[in-house]
């Protein structure tokens, strides 16, 4: 839960810095969120906060990931310049503005458990409906709709700040429009670059950016650069007819690593 930043030890900077199991541990993670900031979906990014904190506890590991987060959300808004739908966005943002404010309201008696459950349980539900359309061959273009918008919108913006797990409700709404890969992947960074940044209030709030994680992440923001670059190469040159299908994998992926991870929390395992 994320009342539990205000309590957690975090490992001072020289033993952090100092520690080849740090690295070892934190490039392979950094790599693998990169590779999803560039277009590659959310499943990659979803091991990121583990790996880490095999080397460190998973609230620094969280806030070491953040600050590295936002230099994405920046090569990735570069990268995709120009390629973005406003109207996903002017559906969608003012709903996760509204859901991490509730996120934050509620981080003292909402479990992180309980949340990954859900949303992977929607996502799952979500991909099991596709694959039936397509083997049926009734695949469907939905149309964009303010209600539906706001909805997903919003519980994109509370998942991603309680449990960061925006990904699956944003996917929800936004994959059934069938646009064009460059314009998916572009909105949805554009989406999520608004929504880690409003996420920096609460976490300056919690305390969590000392001088040992801003050190920790500085370290490792060249990896995140060379990373989000290369998933943006491997995405733009993907064709339509395999982009789809390749993030619906993903979000099969999402959902049972979401389950687990839920299942996990709630159980002590």
């Amino acid at each position: 839960m994320l009342y539990a930043f205000a309590t957690s030890q975090p490992i001072f900077m020289t033993e952090l810095l100092s520690n080849p199991a740090f690295y070892m541990a934190a490039i392979p993670a950094v790599l693998l969120v990169g590779l999803s900031k560039g277009g590659f979906g959310g499943a990659m990014a979803l091991l990121g906060v583990p790996l880490m904190t095999l080397a460190v506890p998973p609230v620094q590991a969280a806030a070491i990931l953040l600050p590295i987060l936002i230099v994405m959300d920046m090569v990735s808004l570069w990268a995709w310049r120009g390629f973005y739908d406003r109207r996903t966005l002017a559906i969608l943002l003012p709903g996760a503005v509204i859901g991490i404010a509730i996120g934050w309201a509620t981080a003292t008696v909402v479990t992180e458990g309980h949340v990954r459950i859900l949303v992977g349980l929607v996502a799952l539900a979500f991909f099991l409906r596709w694959l039936f359309e397509k083997l049926g061959g009734r695949e469907r273009t939905a149309r964009h709709s303010v209600p539906r918008g706001l909805f997903w919108g919003s519980t994109a913006g509370f998942t991603s700040f309680v449990a960061h797990a925006g990904g699956p409700p944003y996917q929800v709404y936004a994959l059934p429009l069938r646009q064009d890969p460059k314009i998916y992947t572009g909105t949805s960074v554009v989406f999520f670059a608004v929504v880690n940044l409003v996420k920096l209030v609460p976490y300056f709030a919690l305390g969590q950016f000392d001088r040992t994680n801003l050190m920790a992440s500085a370290m490792l923001v060249p990896v995140a650069m060379l990373a989000t670059l290369l998933g943006v190469w491997g995405v733009k040159r993907m064709r339509p007819e395999l982009f789809y299908p390749f993030m619906y994998v993903m979000v099969l992926i999402v959902s049972l690593k979401l389950i687990h991870d839920g299942a996990s929390d709630l159980m002590g395992w």
